[in-house]
């Protein structure tokens, strides 16, 4: 019985581990589409790219300026890929979501999945499709910590905890603060909102930057324990729509809170039936959609 709690608490941490990468992903896309309005599929893309931002300031940014000993420090690809890919998602969004801003939303959906497929495929052009190992993970975060029922990384509980930590400061800063409130207000009445100074372009523009560098960051935080490879956007992404789709279209908190819940039910599916690992998050995704179809934490329209 002990060996099999020690199992069961594992595989439903490693499954937690998992249910971070989903929370943080499935917030960007919930951000950007409760107060933007737009189907971000690109997002899958800029995690790949916050994963190479770190992988190659690592092996390439030295050799580039001269010093080939010199190695991006992964706190410092903490902050600059995150800046990096926000960045360009404010460049995506001023030079081409915002010509779509009043037509139907299925273009929106359908130009940043074709940006997604374009991302992939340059960089399936010039990097490894079966990934490349990130090996700057910081010294201090080596190691294992004991939880009494197992040994658990260092990295990964680091990992869980710094998620956590950004997954309820975005909550918190978007429902509970003024800058919140003029964003939300921003995105349902414009014109009230710019009546009163409020720069309502320049506040849709950085939100869809901190959606993207979102993405980016979770990518870095990824990057040393999964391989870095050009389709891994796109294996996540599938899985972090259906994670919005059960939470609620929009909903912050139900992204966070179905993203953590979904990571341990695929953990402990592994113990009780692993084949169905797979596929568990997408039957409970139909389950939902048949007795709540606005999602757990949406609002029905």
């Amino acid at each position: 019985m002990e060996m099999s709690f020690q199992a069961v608490m594992s595989q439903v941490m490693l499954g937690l581990n998992n249910g971070v990468f989903y929370a943080m992903l499935s917030l960007g896309l919930s951000v950007i589409f409760g107060l933007l309005n737009i189907v971000n599929f690109v997002h899958g893309a800029l995690y790949m790219l916050g994963a190479y931002v770190a992988l190659l300031g690592y092996t390439m940014l030295g050799p580039l300026l001269g010093m080939p000993d010199y190695h991006m420090n992964y706190w410092v690809a903490l902050i600059a890929a995150p800046l990096v890919v926000g960045a360009l998602g404010i460049g995506v969004e001023r030079t081409m979501l915002r010509r779509l801003q009043k037509v139907d939303h299925l273009y929106g959906l359908l130009l940043t999945f074709g940006l997604a497929l374009i991302i992939q495929g340059v960089f399936t052009n010039y990097f490894n499709v079966s990934g490349d190992a990130y090996d700057g993970k910081p010294e201090v975060l080596n190691g294992v910590v004991n939880l009494g029922f197992m040994m658990f990384p260092k990295y990964r509980l680091w990992v869980i905890g710094i998620s956590l930590f950004v997954c309820f400061g975005t909550w918190f800063v978007v429902e509970r603060t003024k800058l919140g409130s003029y964003l939300r207000a921003g995105t349902e009445n414009p014109d009230m909102v710019k009546a009163f100074g409020i720069n309502v372009p320049l506040m849709v523009s950085l939100t869809y930057g901190y959606g993207a560098a979102l993405a980016a960051f979770a990518g870095v935080l990824a990057a040393p324990i999964y391989s870095v490879s050009p389709v891994m956007g796109s294996e996540m992404i599938i899985t972090v729509f259906a994670v919005v789709v059960i939470g609620g279209m929009g909903s912050i908190m139900g992204s966070i809170i179905t993203g953590l819940l979904l990571g341990m039910v695929e953990g402990f599916t592994k113990v009780v039936y692993a084949p169905a690992s797979s596929t568990v998050i997408f039957l409970i995704m139909v389950v939902v959609l048949l007795v709540k179809p606005a999602g757990l934490f949406g609002k029905e329209a």
